[in-house]
């Protein structure tokens, strides 16, 4: 009895030292989520080969197109091998955010964020092992793919979550989105120069405010932008400009945090002949301009309300002739295939009034209005 005890005692020694020996070898070699996965739960290699080529397939294969924020719920069912796909149009300033619910705390997702530029897909950023968030700055405007994929046994309801927010506070108090009328781009005198700002149009005198932390690196009244103050986001590497203030706050200090006064909005320098607004830039070290829109953006809609949606099974059936889009919307959607009355299709989840789905006879993911099929329950 002893010595048996004394055998596990060194048998959890062993193991433990396993372990650390492998994330003494990860620091050096930085192996994937998935190769972790593989490796910790000893995943059978042909069985991880499939699960790992249908992350692939997804990736290469057109994926469906979705407005931000979005919410889709439903089951994720083992050895179903599913994947979730979305294209994305995000720009430099965004901030992306992918959650994933689970009612099971144990369950394992992947997600992975790729840039799409002339059809070659590169990953830019990949959620950690064991982690069910991926939330990061976007530094380009592009499209993007988001890829997300349940471990090989997985068999619990979800929810997905994908919504962007600005990486700035807006910077005119009380604003939103509408005030702003002159956007980056515009052509000044007659074409000889561009827009290197928005403009942001406010009541005289509404306050001014610092859209991040930062260091005020300069402020007074000169040139084209009249009362100005010019903000380093020291983070990023970056100025911000505001210029046509009617009053420059008095700051006694140089180090500020995001949402103090700056100053006030009016029109001194050459804005004296338009009404009061902000003309607010951002400047990079190298590089020059850079469109500030985006990092002040504030979002215009509101989640989806949560699905109750619990399948017990995965497959539906249509009920009659069947539209599929490449969009949860008929307005803003393409047709992407016909489906007939008795197809079978496979349901990867619910967002609103819409199935997300993968036909029998399709490689592609696409939206289903949900009044068009019948889950086999």
């Amino acid at each position: 009895m002893y010595s048996r005890v004394l055998w596990l005692l060194l048998l959890l020694l062993i193991l433990e030292g396993c372990s650390e020996i492998n994330k003494a070898k990860d620091i050096l070699t930085n192996p994937s989520a998935r190769q972790v996965y593989q490796r910790d739960l000893k995943i059978n290699d042909e069985l991880f080969a499939i699960w790992k080529s249908e992350k692939e397939k997804s990736i290469e294969n057109n994926s469906v197109s979705i407005n931000l924020p979005y919410r889709e719920s439903g089951k994720f069912f083992p050895k179903s091998f599913s994947v979730y796909s979305y294209l994305i149009e995000l720009h430099r300033g965004d901030f992306l955010s992918v959650k994933i619910q689970q009612d099971s705390t144990s369950s394992l997702t992947f997600i992975d964020v790729l840039s799409v530029e002339n059809s070659v897909y590169k990953n830019i950023k990949s959620s950690k092992f064991g982690e069910q968030t991926l939330q990061f700055e976007i530094e380009e405007d592009n499209l993007y793919k988001v890829v997300v994929q349940p471990e090989i046994d997985a068999s619990s309801f979800f929810i997905i979550e994908i919504e962007r927010s600005p990486l700035y506070l807006f910077p005119v108090a009380g604003g939103k989105n509408s005030d702003a009328q002159s956007f980056w781009g515009a052509q000044r005198e007659g074409g000889k120069r561009s827009h290197e700002g928005i403009d942001i149009f406010a009541k005289r005198g509404t306050p001014v405010i610092a859209t991040v932390n930062g260091r005020i690196t300069s402020s007074g009244e000169k040139g084209l932008g009249g009362k100005q103050v010019w903000l380093r986001d020291i983070k990023r590497g970056q100025s911000i400009y505001y210029a046509h203030l009617d009053s420059i706050a008095p700051i006694k200090k140089y180090q500020v945090e995001a949402g103090d006064t700056l100053g006030f909005v009016g029109n001194t320098g050459n804005a004296r002949t338009t009404a009061p607004h902000l003309h607010f830039g951002i400047y990079r070290r190298y590089g020059g301009a850079i469109n500030p829109y985006y990092f002040i953006k504030q979002n215009d809609y509101k989640f989806p309300e949560k699905s109750s949606f619990f399948p017990e099974d995965q497959l539906a059936i249509v009920n009659n002739t069947a539209n599929l889009r490449n969009s949860n919307s008929v307005k803003n959607s393409e047709i992407i295939q016909k489906l007939s009355a008795g197809d079978t299709i496979h349901i990867l989840g619910k967002t609103e009034d819409w199935y997300h789905i993968k036909a029998s006879n399709s490689k592609i993911s696409s939206f289903l209005h949900s009044s068009l099929a019948t889950p086999m329950n």
